[in-house]
């Protein structure tokens, strides 16, 4: 078999994928696992390495939030440039380079604008694969059930998000905060990343080939090209909603402080147990998103209603399980709600798709934590309301749109 750029050849294609669906998912939940070693491990400590090259805090917020900017808005340009091309694998494999070359390189810079350029640099090689590699995997998750193979593979990638931090922390310690050796051994699971990228195309160089039987189908433009379905608009509305009502953990562990519920030391210790409930979530969810459909969505909007109920209380309890139930329903998100984009784009716009939802995302996530911080300074009673109005409105948009129950 042999392909160029991620296109496979048409004797490729008719050969068909060199490996069974639920092997590559997992395959590809390894190469995220590694890859959220390494830019995970490198976004926890962010903060402080450009805090000792100079940085003041505007410039910290400045730098990382252009970083997160780039990663979901960029992809509006890299999504349809990934379904023009059709060099998925390309994309994917240039992307993962992108990170894994800009974190160990982090750890040397020691001029403040060539960190920030890195730390920024980071941030759009996520935007460069992310479209290809959510294509790539829709394809293998026709074959496993939607749900459950995206599930698989966020929980995959939750271990490594949990694991990278904890590394640098203890080379940190043991290194008396050298940043260098700290990011420096997030080299190998880099080279792992690109190692597993290109044994995994070589092997199933055409991914489109785990997809048979009906497709979803989107109406024709002007210039011949399919648009996306009204199906995908009406979800982009839901979800829109749904995260515009979805406090982010900043706001949640700023309570947490603020009202000496928890030291500093023990947020971080929350976080990761939340990302753990996230993997959790995402499993359950998958599952059972297979088993009745889109309905199972329904349980987003609950889960975001539920957070400000518990996790602005003053109870340590009660606000510890509002964070909980804040990284359940993170685990929806970012499993379930990707794997319905599947099911209503057709795969010729997919990465289209997959790019204006990272766009919704980031939006809706953006005027969540702007409303969430904004009603708590000024009544957490009123945050509350809020909350659960925007979560049922999004119960509504959920019920009218009905996204296609998966083939």
């Amino acid at each position: 078999m042999r392909a160029t750029g991620g296109r496979a050849t048409p004797e490729a294609a008719a050969a068909g994928p060199g490996m069974r669906p639920w092997r590559f998912v997992v395959a590809f939940g390894t190469v995220s696992l590694l890859a959220d070693f390494v830019y995970e491990g490198a976004r926890s400590v962010t903060g402080p390495l450009l805090a000792s090259l100079g940085a003041s805090a505007l410039v910290v917020g400045v730098v990382t939030g252009v970083g997160e900017a780039a990663a979901l808005v960029l992809r509006l340009a890299s999504g349809p440039l990934t379904d023009r091309t059709r060099r998925f694998w390309a994309w994917t494999i240039a992307g993962y380079t992108l990170t894994v070359v800009s974190v160990p390189v982090l750890g040397l810079s020691g001029v403040l604008w060539v960190a920030s350029a890195l730390v920024i640099a980071e941030r759009v090689g996520k935007a460069v694969r992310s479209p290809a590699k959510d294509t790539l995997l829709s394809h293998a998750t026709a074959a496993t059930g939607r749900g459950r193979g995206f599930a698989v593979h966020e929980a995959m990638d939750q271990v490594g998000a949990l694991i990278g931090p904890l590394v640098v922390a203890g080379m940190l310690a043991a290194t008396g905060d050298d940043y260098a050796p700290a990011l420096g051994v997030l080299a190998a699971p880099g080279v792992a990343v690109l190692a597993l990228l290109v044994w995994l195309r070589h092997r199933v160089p055409d991914p489109a080939a785990y997809e048979s039987g009906p497709q979803p189908t989107a109406a024709v433009a002007q210039d011949g090209r399919e648009r996306l379905p009204r199906a995908f608009w009406a979800y982009a509305a839901f979800t829109a909603a749904t995260l515009a009502g979805f406090a982010t953990f900043g706001v949640l562990s700023y309570h947490l402080v603020q009202r000496h519920l928890l030291p500093t030391a023990a947020v971080p210790v929350l976080y990761a147990a939340a990302m753990g409930v996230d993997a959790l979530a995402a499993l359950a969810t998958g599952w059972a998103y297979d088993r009745h459909g889109a309905r199972t969505l329904a349980v987003l909007p609950v889960l975001a209603a539920g957070v400000p109920l518990l996790a602005f209380t003053d109870t340590v309890a009660a606000a510890v399980a509002g964070a909980l139930l804040w990284g359940a329903a993170m685990g929806v998100q970012e499993s379930t709600l990707r794997a319905t984009v599947a099911d209503l784009v057709p795969p010729g716009r997919r990465a289209t798709a997959y790019g204006v939802f990272a766009a919704v995302v980031g939006a809706g996530t953006l005027v969540g934590g702007v409303l969430a911080g904004a009603l708590y300074a000024r009544s957490i009673p009123a945050l509350i309301i809020v909350t659960l109005v925007i979560q049922a409105l999004a119960l509504v948009l959920l019920a009218v749109t009905r996204p296609g129950r998966p083939s």
